[in-house]
């Protein structure tokens, strides 16, 4: 498994990449970044994928983002600032390639190429991000769990992922009963299965069916500025 940031560069840049990575295991639930703290590792994931949340008292965590293996956490120090803006958890346990925050700055400094890709990957990121909150308050629940579930899937590399009912609601914002209705619905129509926190996919083009647009708007945007 690859990561796309990495892959995309020529040889020649790759390789010094690679020699400032380590190779790292994400677990579940491990918290890799808090807001407005330092950075002090990127991350690339491989197999692994990470959550971006967001926190306001007195609510629990909304996410924002995912991030797999066509990204990174972290690149948000292109822009020169040094310091995470949103809580970053693993939310699929798997392996990622880790440098430190100098060196991440130091190779960026070096290389226009990666350079680029990563003002491009931010852009996308940012669109995300934008989408999110939009899908959030204008979009039914069932909606929106099809589309998480379809970048989770994504991200994943697996027709089945463990979750459960109050970690989606979580995710979504929603209450845990909401969500218990929205996954009845998609399961009834044979897209997923779903027992004891594990999901399947069973029908991706299905799933792509009752998912808002918002889905479509993040891939068509990640397909245009990052393939």
């Amino acid at each position: 498994m690859v990561n796309r940031l990495i892959d995309a560069l020529p040889r020649s840049e790759r390789g010094p990449i690679m020699a400032r990575c380590e190779p790292v295991e994400l677990a579940f639930g491990a918290v890799l970044c808090e807001p407005d703290e330092p950075f002090r590792h990127v991350y690339f994931p491989l197999t692994g994928f990470i959550s971006l949340v967001v926190s306001v008292a007195g609510h629990r965590p909304l996410e924002m983002g995912l991030i797999g293996s066509e990204g990174m956490l972290g690149v948000t120090m292109v822009l020169g600032v040094g310091s995470a803006p949103l809580r970053a958890v693993v939310q699929g346990a798997g392996s990622a390639l880790r440098m430190t925050a100098a060196q991440f700055r130091q190779a960026a400094s070096v290389s226009p190429i990666l350079l680029r890709g990563l003002n491009r990957y931010l852009y996308v990121l940012m669109a995300q991000l934008a989408q999110t909150t939009a899908c959030t308050r204008f979009h039914e629940v069932e909606a929106r769990l099809a589309r998480w579930l379809l970048m989770t899937h994504d991200r994943a590399h697996a027709d089945h992922f463990h979750l459960t009912h109050q970690f989606l609601a979580d995710m979504l914002g929603v209450r845990r009963s909401g969500v218990t209705v929205a996954a009845g619905a998609l399961q009834a129509r044979n897209l997923i299965g779903y027992a004891r926190g594990e999901i399947r996919i069973l029908d991706r083009s299905g799933l792509e069916a009752v998912s808002c647009e918002c889905y479509a708007a993040v891939v068509d945007d990640y397909r245009r500025l990052l393939n």
